[in-house]
């Protein structure tokens, strides 16, 4: 019995039978149209595939034929094992018939890592023969580009995690974890930590080469949130939606649930009231924050609940429905917690209103958007990403909102990506997504940073895909007196079941103690 065709895409696409390599066509669209059919797993319609690597004065269609006629020679090997389809409205390749690499790795989450024995971890590190697609830039492809740097990106963020933990754990194998330190800082050549350990490890390896030791393959343990933190089965509240209106007309929704000294929550990104209160992802989040405090949170103009057709979506916009939410509410000394973007929003109202906020709490945010940072490849990504948005956020197929659950959770559960899959869908129209991303990258309070008087308390996790850990630390230096907390996380939403959220919690808390709600 032969075994299956391979299609390779952890690094340069190959493509093997009966492990010799099949020469592919030379046109870049052709093996990218290959790449995308393997990974993405399901039928394709032809005016998609058209839309995605062709445009006019192209004939799009005549171009796909010639790139499937090209295709069919390389992985239809007869025609009783056909593994690519066609009719006259679509496309799909059969990948039960097929060995694609990106499947061995594809699922695996920060907490599958944690758990996985060491020879696992090893037989998956080898998977990765270099970055997603490499070599296989389409520029004037943005759609598909927008695609293939995101699950690069993704697929990065797994690959050294896992060789991370594997150097942790064969620290007292030297010549074992080598490989996987020089693997790792050829990601990223300019991480210094990296590069100490690895001159660590040669010299370890060098002088005790007759010596070595097994490694040991016990799983970390993963503690749990602490007791005095409740489970949702033991807090279940109820909360009143409510709604007020910003100086332009914007209809904003919020949301008031639990008793006790207020505290609101600035809105950010991707947020709806009533599916956070039902959500895996969210909702330990309220019913903490809500347990011995009265919580407020809103959706974001064009966004949840609030009116979507909200023509200005600028920073003072958004420091204006904060304003509504605040006065509506009747809120005066209260703490004002930011997260994300709402971190900027945050810092703009406490400017301006520093008499009625009490204390100032940021979590994973930063003073300047992703195209005030000036970090070109940063600026690439997100491009890519608002396009990704405009094309990919409302439509069934969920590959493209997976890249963004990837980004935010990658240390969620298969029902948590699931769920935020889902959200990501009801939040907000393509085209507002899409407009709110790109607001957000001319954010920039940078320059009155330094004029918050409140007490501040800055958080961010250390391992953040969505916004980098040099952001919050820059935030905090920039505030006055501004605590910073470095949390041990690789998610930008910090989940229920991770030790760092019991740490935000003990943080805040402990912080906020000291307020006096007037």
């Amino acid at each position: 019995m032969k075994s299956p065709l391979q299609i390779k895409v952890l690094g340069e696409l190959v493509v093997l039978r009966d492990a010799k390599e099949i020469p592919l066509p030379q046109s870049k669209k052709t093996r990218a149209l290959l790449a995308y059919l393997a990974v993405v797993n399901r039928r394709q319609r032809r005016d998609h595939l058209c839309d995605m690597f062709w445009e006019a004065p192209d004939d799009p269609r005549a171009s796909l034929r010639w790139s499937l006629s090209k295709l069919r020679r390389v992985i239809n090997e007869d025609d009783e094992k056909s593994c690519l389809g066609t009719d006259r409205s679509s496309v799909s390749l059969d990948v039960e018939k097929l060995d694609v690499d990106l499947q061995h790795v594809a699922h695996i989450t920060a907490k599958d890592v944690r758990a996985l024995g060491t020879s696992d971890l090893e037989t998956l590190a080898a998977e990765f023969r270099g970055r997603f697609l490499e070599g296989l830039e389409l520029p004037r492809c943005p759609v598909f580009e927008a695609w293939r740097i995101f699950h690069a990106d993704a697929l990065d963020r797994t690959r050294s995690l896992i060789l991370q933990v594997l150097v942790e754990r064969l620290r007292s194998e030297p010549e074992r974890a080598l490989p996987y330190a020089r693997a790792l800082q050829s990601m990223d050549p300019t991480d210094v930590h990296v590069s100490s350990e690895m001159r660590s490890l040669a010299t370890s390896a060098r002088q005790d080469t007759t010596r070595l030791r097994s490694a040991s393959l016990e799983t970390p343990h993963e503690a749990s949130l602490p007791d005095e933190y409740p489970s949702l089965s033991e807090h279940q509240q109820s909360q009143a939606i409510r709604y007020c209106r910003s100086p332009d007309g914007v209809r904003i929704a919020y949301a008031v649930s639990g008793r006790g000294p207020p505290i609101l929550r600035a809105a950010h990104w991707m947020s709806h009231l009533q599916y956070e209160w039902e959500s895996p992802v969210w909702r330990h989040w309220i019913d903490s924050l809500s347990r011995e405090n009265t919580l407020i949170r809103y959706d974001e103009r064009g966004n949840g609940l609030s009116d979507w057709n909200a023509d200005d979506l600028s920073l003072a916009a958004m420091v204006s429905d904060l304003e509504s939410v605040a006065d509506a509410s009747g809120l005066n000394g209260f703490p004002l917690l930011g997260v994300s973007q709402s971190c900027a929003v945050s810092v703009a109202y406490v400017v301006r209103h520093p008499e009625r906020v009490s204390h100032l709490v940021l979590y994973g945010g930063y003073a300047r958007g992703w195209r005030r940072r000036g970090n070109h490849r940063e600026i690439d990504i997100h491009e890519a990403m608002t396009t990704l948005i405009r094309e990919g956020w409302g439509k069934d197929n969920p590959a493209f909102r997976q890249l963004f659950t990837e980004a935010f959770i990658p240390g969620a559960s298969r029902k948590q990506m699931a769920w935020f899959n889902d959200l990501q869908k009801e939040t907000a129209s393509p085209a507002n997504a899409s407009r709110l991303h790109h607001a957000f990258g001319d954010m920039d309070v940078s320059a009155i940073l330094r004029e918050v008087s409140v007490p501040t308390l800055v958080l961010h996790a250390r391992n953040d895909a969505a916004v980098p850990f040099e952001e919050g630390r820059a935030l905090a230096a920039g505030i006055p007196g501004a605590r910073f907390v470095d949390l041990n996380s690789a998610n930008h939403i910090l989940l229920g079941d991770e030790p760092a959220f019991g740490d935000f919690l003990r943080e805040v808390t402990s912080f906020i103690s000291v307020a006096n709600p007037k």
